[in-house]
């Protein structure tokens, strides 16, 4: 909540957030922040994100009438309420990147209605929208989750449906064409199905480089199913063999993490944990947490997945195996980096995972992105595809360590023929940084960012220098931003 990249623990009143702050020893320290009356809580599902990107975090209340905004201020210790008119009765909500314009919208699930989003101007200001992205008239939309199943760069939508009539609890699975266009293609997929369920799970499952799925059924007398991606649009369902029918309770919340590190994600199904055993096999360990999972996190920030529910922490055992955890910082993308595709690589292979906002039905759970590497102690690549199309790469990368991306940070050698390349002068620098560039740079705006991603000075380029004589020592990115481009580049400060 305040940019530390810490997971704190929330909960929400009506007219105030409570807020546990984790400290750097795992420790908890409250504060209770007073706000306006919201018009509507997050009795369905809340989401959060930076969705003006000032660099602290704001809430998204689903609840069974309409939708509430709490933005949060530029100092993080205040919010903004703003309630929607429209009638939403909320499922699912999350915040994403719809139309990859590099500013995060919200998306909520109507229970009764055609889906609804809201579009960001950029300014932070929200645009309520309805139908295009799950149309079905008297709703049964649950549970969405936003993945790039299909491996092309933009997050498209899968829809876990419930209740009445078979077409209206018929899964959907929703292929964005990049600009905010939607088609729905289940029923090629392989996707279509008349369970019910009110949530899923998208992870790669057998590290193959595409997402898998296992859609959990919360009433009989379906099965739980898994589903594996072929990587050509389709699906091939293998629950049968997997392991995953072995469960037969039933219930709302299914969510993937790799909770024992062993570089397999596994799932949480209503308070079970299959744990996967590499081979597209899973063990069960039922009743391992309460019914509804709870939400996820590093909540002692010892590498290990934990569970907070209620009012009660659900600590890790935790093992010997290796981790790393991403933080990812957008600058071209979205703040949070959501919709981004982290790969992993080490001795065990490719991991890949995703950063989203709103998983399972109704909890919010970590935006961090975490990696189980069992006993490799050595990275030997992470590569960061941002949804803007920038690709960071970092090799050979020490495991058991949280580490901060910040997009465009690792973009070291500029191509000359770009028109925005630009040179840092002298790097490392003490008190001025001279800019130069294959075009006039002067009148160009700048900001700084440190590696925790936030910005330390900002204006425009006057004489092309900035006097950076104010920084603490350390390593900074400086973006400038031109002629509608912009280019990121790395500097050190003696």
């Amino acid at each position: 909540m305040n940019g530390d990249f810490l997971d704190d623990v929330v909960s929400v009143a009506m007219s105030s957030i409570q807020v546990f702050y984790q400290l750097p020893d795992g420790s908890f320290e409250e504060e209770v922040i007073f706000t306006s009356p919201a018009d509507n809580m997050p009795s369905w599902s809340l989401a959060a994100a930076d969705y003006d990107g000032n660099g602290y975090t704001d809430l998204l209340y689903g609840g069974g009438n309409g939708v509430t905004i709490m933005r949060a201020n530029n100092s993080g210790d205040g919010f903004q309420e703003i309630s929607y008119p429209q009638y939403v009765f909320s499922q699912r909500s999350n915040f994403v990147d719809i139309n990859n314009d590099g500013h995060l919208d919200a998306f909520v699930c109507h229970d009764v209605e055609p889906n609804v989003y809201y579009i960001n101007d950029g300014e932070g200001n929200l645009t309520y929208y309805q139908g295009g992205i799950g149309d079905y008239p008297s709703g049964g939309h649950y549970g969405s989750v936003w993945v790039d199943f299909d491996n092309d760069g933009d997050m498209d939508m899968f829809n876990a449906k419930c209740g009445g009539e078979p077409a209206r609890r018929e899964d959907e699975l929703h292929e964005n064409d990049g600009f905010g266009n939607f088609t729905e293609i289940a029923d090629a997929a392989g996707l279509l199905d008349p369970m019910q369920t009110w949530s899923s799970a998208w992870g790669d499952y057998d590290n193959d480089g595409d997402m898998d799925v296992f859609v959990g059924n919360s009433t009989d007398p379906f099965a739980h199913k898994l589903m594996t991606n072929n990587g050509d649009g389709t699906f091939t369902n293998i629950s049968a063999t997997s392991g995953v029918q072995n469960l037969e309770a039933t219930g709302i919340e299914n969510c993937t993490y790799d909770f024992n590190n062993d570089g397999f994600i596994d799932i949480a199904s209503n308070g079970n944990i299959f744990l996967n055993n590499g081979d597209l096999t899973f063990s069960l360990y039922n009743n391992v947490l309460p019914s509804n999972n709870g939400c996820f996190g590093d909540l002692n920030n010892d590498g290990f997945v934990d569970s907070f529910t209620g009012s009660t922490l659900f600590i890790n055992d935790a093992n010997d195996n290796n981790y790393l955890t991403i933080n990812t910082v957008g600058v071209e993308s979205n703040r949070n980096g959501i919709g981004a595709r982290i790969t992993v690589t080490s001795d065990l292979g490719s991991q890949i995972r995703e950063v989203r906002s709103g998983e399972g039905f109704r909890l919010m759970s970590t935006l961090n992105t975490h990696f189980g590497l069992g006993q490799d102690d050595e990275i030997t690549s992470i590569t960061v595809q941002w949804p803007s199309g920038i690709v960071d790469t970092l090799d050979n990368v020490s495991v058991n360590q949280t580490i901060v991306i910040v997009e465009g940070s690792t973009i070291l050698n500029v191509n000359d023929q770009d028109p925005l390349s630009i040179v840092l002068s002298p790097n490392p620098v003490r008190d001025v940084l001279t800019v130069s560039g294959t075009q006039v740079v002067a009148g160009a705006q700048y900001e700084i960012f440190d590696l925790q991603g936030k910005i330390v000075a900002q204006g425009m380029l006057q004489n092309g220098s900035v006097n950076v004589g104010q920084l603490a020592q350390g390593a900074y990115v400086l973006r400038l931003a031109q002629n509608g481009g912009a280019r990121s580049q790395r500097f050190i400060k003696k």
